[in-house]
């Protein structure tokens, strides 16, 4: 593999092994397995995951959906609340394949009622405890009243409750994560009780977080899973628990540019715009902004006492009070990166290599 330049390494068997770890889950439980492609947006990846028996999937943007339409995907949950300027996009996607929105007003409902020309599913979107979007779980008579309107619309069939519990990543250890993940199934299955006692008795509930999929075992209150990151992972997901630094399936490779012996530092082609903004604060207090870290093609090994210290635009800082290792890297060595958060290293990378030196692009960039 001839790396000059900042290039993000994916491990296959990896990415796979996480693929069926979760799936499996899903199995288990008897539920559906409708993962989101965001953290990917790749085709290929897509097809990995088709492979192993995924004919369902989530994504956060009609441009997602109209990307992985084209390669044949025909079941698609757009993961966010509609954009109602996209009625044109939304009704030529309508056309062809399985679409299902959210929706958590009564104006939204109306509106597509409106301007719809070939039936949605619908999902009322629920907000459980993260508080960025959805309906507050126990506001039942708002719940009530929009699943009505769907209901006896011509155009939307309404399927059941929908809620995102991004809370979890917010959580310290495993213990956490599943009292977000109780928490979350409790109220979920609460208002579908009430829900029930107002005629609505089918109505499914759909649940998706990478932090609960990967810790909790028990589904079998909910009809669907959507996790996206755990098909990589990253240094967030080890920090909070949700898995193990050895899961971690991507590297951002870096040239070394040069070495500043009184200072143990080592600066790197790469730098905000590969691996983002997003740090971990360590448990000495030092903000993180990626690990290091042996090939992925060697045996896991992460570099004692050596992380990403500052990131400028184009350039990382990685400081070592590991003498060896400082000792052993030359400029025009490659580095190794353990990002911080998947998703957005990914978007800002647009493609991956595999460890055979295959590219991969990401076909919704």
């Amino acid at each position: 593999m001839n790396i000059i330049g900042p290039t993000l390494i994916v491990s296959k068997n990896l990415v796979l092994k996480n693929i069926n770890k979760i799936k499996s889950k899903a199995e288990k439980n008897g539920i559906r397995f409708r993962p989101h492609f965001k953290t990917h947006q790749s085709a290929e990846i897509g097809e990995w995951l088709r492979d192993l028996g995924v004919n369902c999937i989530t994504v956060s943007s009609i441009r997602m959906a109209e990307c992985f339409a084209k390669v044949g995907w025909t079941d698609i949950t757009i993961a966010f609340p509609v954009n109602l300027l996209e009625i044109k996009k939304i009704n030529k996607l309508a056309k062809t394949i399985q679409l299902n929105l959210l929706i958590e007003s009564i104006e939204a409902a109306r509106t597509l009622e409106e301007k719809l020309k070939h039936s949605v599913k619908v999902w009322i979107n629920i907000d459980t405890g993260y508080h960025r979007d959805g309906i507050e779980w126990n506001k039942i008579e708002r719940i009530i009243q929009i699943a009505s309107y769907i209901h006896n619309a011509k155009k939307m069939h309404l399927t059941g409750i929908l809620t995102h519990a991004g809370h979890s990543y917010k959580a310290k250890t495993r213990t956490e994560i599943l009292a977000v993940h109780e928490d979350t199934i409790n109220k979920m299955v609460q208002l579908q009780e009430e829900l029930k006692l107002e005629g609505y008795n089918n109505l499914q509930i759909s649940v998706g977080d990478t932090p609960t999929s990967s810790v909790a075992d028990d589904f079998s209150l909910v009809d669907e899973i959507r996790p996206g990151n755990f098909v990589f992972y990253d240094l967030k997901q080890v920090q909070i628990g949700s898995c193990s630094e050895e899961e971690i399936a991507i590297r951002l490779a870096c040239p070394v540019i040069t070495k500043y012996d009184e200072r143990s530092e080592i600066l790197v082609d790469g730098g905000a715009i590969h691996l983002s903004k997003d740090f971990i604060v360590d448990e000495e207090g030092r903000t993180i902004y990626g690990y290091i870290s042996q090939p992925l093609d060697k045996e896991f090994s992460k570099v004692k006492n050596t992380y990403v210290s500052a990131i400028s635009q184009e350039h990382g800082t990685i400081k070592t009070n590991n003498k060896n290792f400082f000792q052993k890297i030359n400029v025009g060595d490659i580095i190794y990166i353990i990002p911080v958060h998947a998703c957005l290293t990914t978007n800002l990378m647009s493609k991956l290599t595999t460890l055979s030196g295959k590219e991969i692009q990401a076909t919704c960039k």
